[in-house]
């Protein structure tokens, strides 16, 4: 699959222009899978799909195994007939940007309306599969769903804030919180399924339309997430379950303090004597919803920038040996050869590199980085190799056209020497360089292709607020748009083979209804 010549879109389903506020899985989501088709795209890269944490960012999850239940398509729980469709299409339309807050204010009551619903008007087959996928995904599901609801309980408060006897998940206090919050666990249940439900439908009209979906696994997790509270012991915490390193990148040229992510690091040690357990459930989970896997942070597997948990910035970590090959010969030995796509940008050694070429995994090269001085020319398409992805910017870039207006005029002018002056903008310059190119997949988020300014940016790395909000105006995608991308493919040999089934029968057998 990897070594087909495809293109594709990044567009995060919360960008899409669905009612309710923010994009989900309905109308929008499968109209795009259309406007793929025409276009002749062969994949649609997303971003996590678990509940957004802190910041609203899908990288800071409650659950590494998840659905966020702002996604569920309202409009599609009224064809189920379980929420009048008038109450389904009560709330503001698509366009504007996401107003998080207002979103779970208004679109989470109706969601548990219709939960009620099903609940108590379900029979048959439908509520047979309501009881399979319980059964079938308790392993990560009762966890979470006494996790979320204990965490609205104690108005959000991180886990370890929580009382001693739940914090520390002793028996009978957890027996309790599922007594006493029972129907609220019943909603839970029903969100999660009425999540994968749609997932699967959207999947499946991806597969009918030769359309592969690129998903995302970040690689590392959330302190406060139900992982974390279930599972202390693959985590570097102390006594009291407090982190005692936490996760970052070291001071570089644009950060004199480094990051601090400050998310909890990984006892490698627990996870290679239980055979990588929790990590090969988390990927043959993630294979079951996509397609193709992007590994963020993969420099992560080979070394690691520990930070002491008291320290308040980056700047006094070291680095760490992560699991190295290790890790990939077990999954690979349980779930076959696997189509991951390394996320290998920033602070880059021999060692992530020898690692990526040895587990043959392609690696990511983004356009806009080619001009900030010679030694940036490895983002350019003369030194491209096959097994590569390409992209003109990504989520935590600026949109194309707003690089262009704020770039020194020294990379202006490196770029017009490049590729030539371009009619119709140095988005689409850029863009027929990497269909043209020799690497295999090439990917633009969806702002490059309408030419969006620095309005329609999604994310500012190491800015706490105002992000994830951007949505796609609905009709933007024109066919006039799709036309010449689907000529571009032709020209390229980028063409998509057409439908396709899903190879992980396995993985896929998760989602068994």
């Amino acid at each position: 699959m990897l070594n087909q010549r495809l293109s594709g879109i990044l567009l995060h389903p919360t960008s899409l222009p669905s009612s309710g506020g923010i994009g989900d899985l309905g109308p929008a989501a499968h109209e795009f899978v259309e406007f793929l088709a025409e276009a002749r795209q062969g994949l649609w890269q997303l971003l996590p799909l678990s509940p957004a944490g802190l910041g609203n960012s899908p990288y800071s999850s409650t659950s590494a195994f998840a659905g966020n239940p702002l996604l569920i398509s309202l409009e599609r729980l009224a064809e189920r007939g379980m929420i009048p469709r008038e109450r389904a299409l009560s709330l503001k339309n698509g366009g504007g940007p996401v107003d998080y807050e207002n979103v779970r204010a208004t679109k989470l009551p109706l969601l548990q309306e219709a939960a009620r619903s099903f609940l108590k008007n379900s029979w048959g087959e439908h509520r047979a599969r309501f009881d399979r996928f319980c059964a079938e995904n308790s392993w990560w599901l009762e966890d979470f769903v006494l996790f979320d609801a204990l965490r609205r309980r104690f108005h959000g408060e991180s886990w370890n804030r929580w009382p001693h006897e739940l914090a520390h998940r002793e028996a009978a206090a957890l027996d309790r919180a599922r007594a006493e919050h029972s129907e609220e666990l019943t909603i839970g249940r029903f969100l999660q399924f009425a999540f994968f439900e749609q997932w699967r439908a959207l999947h499946a009209h991806c597969r009918h339309r030769g359309v592969r979906i690129v998903g995302d696994i970040a690689i590392f997790v959330s302190y406060d997430s139900a992982d974390v509270w279930t599972h202390p012991g693959l985590f570097q915490l102390d006594r009291e379950r407090e982190p005692e390193f936490v996760a970052g990148v070291p001071p570089d040229a644009f950060s004199s303090d480094g990051q601090r992510w400050g998310n909890p690091l990984y006892r490698w040690e627990a996870l290679r004597d239980s055979g990588y357990d929790w990590w090969v459930r988390r990927v043959r989970w993630a294979l079951a919803a996509c397609d193709i896997i992007r590994l963020d942070h993969f420099r992560g597997f080979a070394q690691y920038w520990q930070i002491p948990a008291s320290e308040p910035t980056a700047v006094h970590g070291r680095w760490v040996d992560g699991p190295k090959d290790d890790l990939f010969r077990v999954l690979r030995a349980t779930l076959g050869d696997l189509p991951f796509i390394a996320e290998d940008l920033g602070l880059i050694n021999d060692d992530v590199r020898a690692l990526r070429a040895r587990l043959d995994i392609p690696g990511m090269r983004v356009m806009q980085f080619a001009f900030a001085d010679p030694g940036a020319h490895i983002y350019l398409p003369h030194r491209f190799e096959r097994n590569t992805v390409v992209y003109t910017g990504t989520h935590d870039n600026d949109t194309t056209a707003g690089w262009w207006k704020s770039c020194s005029e020294d990379e202006r002018n490196a770029a017009r020497t490049y590729f030539g002056v371009a009619a119709d903008g140095i988005h689409w310059a850029m863009m027929r360089a990497a269909m043209g190119s020799v690497a295999n997949f090439c990917v633009f988020p969806a702002q490059d292709l309408l030419g969006l300014g620095s309005d329609a940016r999604l994310n500012f790395p190491g800015v706490s607020g105002g992000n994830w909000t951007w949505r796609l105006k609905a009709g933007a995608l024109e066919s006039r748009v799709a036309e010449k991308l689907a000529r571009l493919m032709e020209v390229t040999d980028r063409l998509p083979a057409g439908e396709f089934e899903k190879p992980y029968a396995e993985a896929a057998a998760a989602f068994a209804a």
